[in-house]
Order: structure tokens, then sequence, then C-alpha cells
């Protein structure tokens, strides 16, 4: 591509979306995004073609997360200083990293980055790129995160993605679960400590004699695992025990680990 074109066309660097390997469930609206809005009519303009491509196909809409934007604005920064596309510079941390760092919580994240002489240039490019249009139409994203910058007569402009992830403490997780459990007819004993005593295998101590235990981790507690369903809708169990157990490894990524105790 020539010098003189290349500030003329718009110029894409193929988009990539990345999930933490946990067996996951993905369940598009549950989201604790920083609400806010785009802080420039240009990006209010990327969002809302954005939110009409998914509108048309009868995608959910995409809720501005404002962690989501200030993580984009550091790296369409750096888009513009060094006038290339890249979704990682030298001396930058990796995209989820940074959305990470940003204060954003999530299971999955995706990036789109452009340069074109125009706002609607950028979103007709993105569109005709199968790999970016997959990003803006991928129904397991439920947040966005817009930030263009203008250098000259050409803008930079990033677009972060995710699924979002509700964040919860020990006592929400339990409760969360516990929930999920009483839907599928099961007593839940309240008392949480055997249960969590139980996150080590080594180091059970039961008052009551369990039937079976189901450990599990996962990014997402809008549901059981399907095995721990499957067991719940036998009909061989009463009553449950919930507990939440510490995550050994820190990762960008959401992680929540359980053990549930099953009764007769």
């Amino acid at each position: 591509m020539s010098g003189t074109l290349l500030h003329r066309i718009p110029r894409l660097l193929a988009a990539f979306a990345l999930a933490a390997l946990l067996g996951l469930w993905f369940v598009p609206r549950a989201s604790s995004a920083p609400a806010g809005r785009p802080s420039t009519s240009s990006e209010q303009m990327l969002y809302d073609a954005v939110n009409r491509e998914r509108a048309s196909l009868g995608l959910h809409q995409l809720q501005w997360d404002t962690a989501l934007a200030n993580a984009a604005r550091l790296h369409t920064t750096l888009l513009a200083e060094h006038d290339a596309l890249s979704h990682r510079f030298n001396g930058e941390a990796d995209l989820q990293t940074r959305l990470r760092m940003a204060g954003a919580n999530f299971r999955l994240v995706a990036e789109n980055v452009a340069q074109a002489p125009d706002v609607e240039s950028l979103h007709v490019a993105w569109m005709n790129s199968p790999p970016h249009r997959a990003n803006i139409l991928d129904p397991q994203v439920n947040s966005i995160g817009i930030a263009i910058e203008r250098r000259g007569s050409e803008l930079y402009a990033t677009q972060d993605f995710s699924a979002s992830v509700v964040q919860m403490n020990k006592e929400e997780q339990e409760q969360q679960v516990a929930r999920l459990l009483q839907a599928s007819g099961l007593g839940v004993i309240a008392n949480a400590e055997e249960a969590r005593k139980s996150c080590d295998p080594n180091r059970s101590f039961y008052t009551t004699q369990p039937v079976t235990i189901s450990r599990f981790e996962t990014s997402d507690l809008s549901r059981l695992p399907n095995e721990l369903s499957r067991m719940t809708a036998s009909g061989r169990f009463r009553r449950a025990a919930v507990g939440a157990c510490e995550v050994p490894t820190v990762t960008p990524f959401a992680r929540f680990r359980l053990t549930v105790i099953l009764y007769q």
C-alpha cells in the first residue's frame, strides 16, 4: 500500500477474542460494568452504530463500560503516537491485563483497532471485515468501551468488548448458588462452614455424612454446572450445603470456586 493511499484507506488489524479456559457458560446480560456514556460525539456515533447493527439482528444492546473506555483511550493514544496498528505495543500489557487494571471484571474480552479519515469509514471498515464484524455482533459480549483520537487528518480508534461479570464476595457466591439449588427443589443448609472446610478434599470434616460432593470452578454463576444440574434433578438428594473457596491462582479473568455437599 503506497504512502499516499495509507491515509485515505482505512487500516484495520485482525481482531481477536480471549476467554478464560474454565468451561464457561455464557449468559449475555449478567454485568457489573461501570455505567457511563461516551465522552465525545465521535465515540457516541460509533457506540450508536454498533448497537444499531446488533438491533438489526435482534441482539441485545451493549452497555457502555467506563473501565473499558478508559483502557481503550490509553491504547488509542499509543496507536496515534506510533502511527501503527497493534493490540500490544512494546512495554504494554496484554489486552486482558489492561482491561483488568482499568477496573473491568469479565470472562471474555475482544478488541478492534483501526485508522481512518472519519468515523463512518471506521465503522464501515470494521463491518466489512469478518473478524471485526464478529466482535461487534458477538452475542456473548454485553459491554463496550470506545476511544477515538485524531492526529492530523487521521482518526485512530479502539473498541474494547467484554462479557462482564458481577463481582461477588464469598457470601454472595454462596447465596447465588443456594438460589440455584433451591430452584432445583433442594433445601439449603444455612451454615456454610462445613462446605467451606470441604474446599480442600484432604481436610474435610463432616458432622453429617454427605452422599456426594461437587467441587467446581467457573467464571459465571448464573447457572449450575451440567453435572451438578444432573445430580440435583435425579431426585436422590433433599438438602445441600454451599461453600465458596479461595481461588489459588490470580488471573485477569473472573473465577469462582465452590463446593456443594449433597445430602439425602
